[in-house]
């Protein structure tokens, strides 16, 4: 790509958001060699994106270059932690089409509200950019779907930020299932029991000073601010999140399809409902999911997921975690790093491990060779994760079992159901159509 055409990326997504859908490139511009610094922009900075900020700033040959958020409050903190880990200044910005347009950056690292990780991955990806992006991917399936097809269209590395796939132990625990450490395994329950208290009700107000606003809904419809669908409690309401299946659970979801070596199930059966609280969340906080595999295994496999947000009981350990169940035994993993086997009638302790990984590490490597067989966790991975929990939120949504073609990825003879594959975006905010 030309410097003329870099430089008319910004002015032309101001102006039109089908500008996104047919901008295509190859590469940053750069050969990265193994000395070379790599340049990271951090967009969303508010929670998550601490963490990813501290990580990439600590890191040998890493440097945080911008911080990106619709809110300005955050950047002199934020940019405080930059300096003392990393040693720079980052340049801090509200509108991600800044960084795009940058050729300086190599990667995007994306920790924003789950109604824009799609959307800015693909820009990223049609702007030469890698990108390390939080679960889960989408808030839709079929937004999920284009970012798969633009990380390949574009030749670009997408870390899925699952990062329970680069722990040391669960690795093994994995290869223990496939070497039959429990028998024939013939299901997975995850579990997602997170202290969710209420979020009350507050009434609509004026936009606090320093936040854009219209850039902090983005693909999302234009409604008036609430601090109660501001910062953390987004997560609770349809237009921005996926409820705690979609943030907590995508981890656990995650390991147990990869567990049982699964991709995306023929049916769900979904029951939910916001059983606890009159406050103003709108996806159910307790949620049973089915998920059902008759072509997996000997006889089939089946995925059961449980979300719960108050009061509970533990499971062998695991408040959030999977069990796999098997013919000799079954196997727990109660952390991000631990998983221990139990084996017979009489539950006698068998193999286990405790030790972590960086994901982080991980991502950057694979960036610096260009290649995506190296990631621990691949974005091909992290959409049909993410699509199990958007089929368990529709399911329950909906109230009844669906059946689902994993080809299509669209529900089968249900133009109910269909409709929640994608959603109606705000222009300019615009997901594109990529073909690959």
């Amino acid at each position: 790509m030309s410097g003329m055409d870099r430089r008319s990326f910004l002015k032309k997504s101001a102006l039109a958001g089908a500008a996104f859908s047919t901008f295509a490139v190859g590469s940053s511009g750069r050969v990265l060699g193994a000395n070379d610094r790599i340049r990271v922009a951090v967009a969303g900075i508010h929670g998550r994106g601490k963490s990813h900020m501290g990580a990439f700033a600590g890191m040998d040959g890493v440097e945080v270059s911008h911080l990106v958020d619709p809110d300005s409050n955050l950047f002199d903190s934020r940019s405080k932690i930059v300096e003392d880990k990393g040693g720079n200044k980052p340049k801090c910005v509200q509108d991600i089409r800044e960084v795009l347009d940058d050729d300086s950056v190599d990667a995007v690292s994306i920790a924003t509200c789950n109604h824009w990780h799609s959307l800015m991955t693909v820009w990223a990806c049609q702007a030469g950019k890698d990108v390390y992006v939080e679960k889960p991917c989408s808030h839709n399936i079929w937004e999920g779907r284009q970012l798969v097809n633009a990380s390949h269209k574009y030749d670009r590395i997408v870390q899925h930020g699952t990062q329970i796939r680069s722990s040391v132990a669960i690795q093994e625990a994995m290869q223990k299932l496939r070497d039959g450490v429990i028998g024939e395994v013939y299901m997975a329950r995850g579990l997602c029991y997170r202290w969710r208290p209420s979020i009350g009700n507050k009434p609509d107000c004026p936009v606090p000073a320093g936040v854009h606003y219209d850039t902090w809904l983005g693909p999302a419809p234009e409604r008036p601010f609430n601090p109660n669908r501001f910062l953390y409690n987004w997560h609770w309401h349809w237009a921005y999140g996926n409820g705690d299946i979609g943030n907590q659970g995508v981890h656990q979801m995650d390991i147990a399809r990869w567990g049982l070596g699964v991709g995306l199930p023929t049916s769900v059966t979904s029951h939910g409902h916001m059983y606890l609280f009159d406050d103003q969340k709108e996806v159910p906080n307790v949620i049973l999911s089915a998920f059902n595999y008759p072509d997996a295994g000997e006889k089939g496999r089946v995925l059961v997921f449980d979300v719960r947000p108050w009061m509970t009981n533990d499971e062998k350990g695991a408040k959030v975690g999977v069990l796999f169940y098997g013919s000799e035994g079954y196997m727990v993993i109660d952390s991000y790093s631990h998983y221990q086997v139990y084996l017979g009638r009489k539950e006698e302790k068998g193999p286990g491990r405790d030790e972590g990984g960086n994901h982080w590490a991980n991502f950057i490597k694979a960036v610096r060779a260009h290649d995506r067989s190296i990631l621990n966790a691949p974005i091909d991975e992290g959409h049909l994760s993410a699509c199990l929990c958007h089929l368990g939120l529709t399911s329950a949504r909906l109230g009844r079992s669906l059946k689902f073609d994993p080809k299509t990825e669209r529900y089968i003879d249900d133009d109910e159901a269909n409709k929640y594959v994608t959603r109606d975006y705000r222009k300019p905010f615009v997901v594109p159509s990529i073909e690959v």
